[in-house]
């Protein structure tokens, strides 16, 4: 009786179930039925995750090396300063007093002396004779001249010529008539930013922009704005002008002049117990050092 022998071989199903194959991604859908713990599968798994934490170290570093290089460049600029000269105000000067007008004293007449007339002597008749001479008495008490003269009695002293002194006489000071509407140069009381000078000082260092001049490109050194400005009898500040202003920092005068304007209200100058219009300048100086 012949046997048969019957080999049953259960074959692995190689496809994926539907419901599986939806939830999977294309990954898992390659790698089906193939070894995954060989490497290649966690390779492209994570393909993703290290390409984003490649990318973030390369930016990471990146960032460090761009802020390095910004903060050495930082230190080799060149470091700016403000250096706020003293305010520069019109010192007054008293006025030169008028030279006296020098009075000369009245002239002081002389005495007039007796004098008698002297006649030519001429021998002529007597009754030809107009003017005769004068009595030898007379001429014993007076001067001979040429015309008989009525005065004191001749003592044979001559006078010294007097002297002529001139004396002064000051009269009272008129004081000129001021204009007070004008704008003063010199005046008895300058106008003073409220808190003074330093207060000043500290109000231009904390406003004024110290990078203008390095801004302009200006070398290493020291660039002075000149401004003027008037301080009105209300205390504003108006006619605030550049007028020296350095070729290497063009916009260092723009810069003086747009801080002195937007400042606060001054005390006016006093000039005969009067609020008066006053002029002032100011020097600023703007300083690129190295470090």
């Amino acid at each position: 009786m012949g046997c048969a022998f019957i080999q049953l071989t259960n074959k692995k199903n190689k496809t994926m179930e539907v419901d599986k194959i939806m939830k999977a991604d294309l990954l898992d859908i390659l790698f089906e039925g193939k070894n995954k713990d060989y490497g290649a599968y966690e390779l492209r798994k994570t393909y993703d995750k290290r390409i984003t934490w490649a990318m973030s170290g390369m930016s990471l570093f990146c960032l460090v090396f761009f802020l390095t290089q910004v903060l050495a460049n930082e230190d080799d600029k060149p470091k700016r300063v403000i250096n706020i000269t003293e305010l520069h105000l019109n010192n007054l000067k008293p006025d030169k007093a008028p030279d006296p007008i020098p009075v000369q004293p009245p002239k002081s007449k002389p005495i007039p002396v007796a004098v008698s007339h002297f006649t030519k002597p001429i021998i002529v008749t007597d009754d030809l004779v107009k003017d005769p001479p004068p009595d030898i008495d007379r001429l014993e008490n007076t001067r001979i001249g040429l015309a008989n003269q009525d005065g004191t009695k001749d003592d044979s002293f001559v006078a010294p010529p007097l002297e002529q002194s001139i004396s002064v006489v000051e009269g009272p000071k008129k004081q000129p008539e001021e204009d007070y509407e004008k704008v003063f140069f010199k005046v008895e009381k300058e106008a003073r930013f409220p808190g003074g000078m330093q207060a000043w000082k500290k109000y231009l260092e904390r406003n004024l922009n110290a990078n203008v001049a390095a801004d302009d490109g200006a070398p290493t050194g020291f660039y002075t704005v000149k401004v003027q400005f008037v301080v009105d009898k209300e205390g504003g500040i108006s006619n605030v002008q550049a007028i020296e202003v350095p070729k290497a920092c063009p916009t260092c005068g723009p810069e003086a002049v747009k801080i002195i304007k937007k400042g606060p209200k001054w005390e006016p100058a006093i000039q005969n117990d009067r609020k008066v219009n006053y002029q002032a300048i100011q020097f600023v100086t703007f300083q690129v050092a190295e470090e």
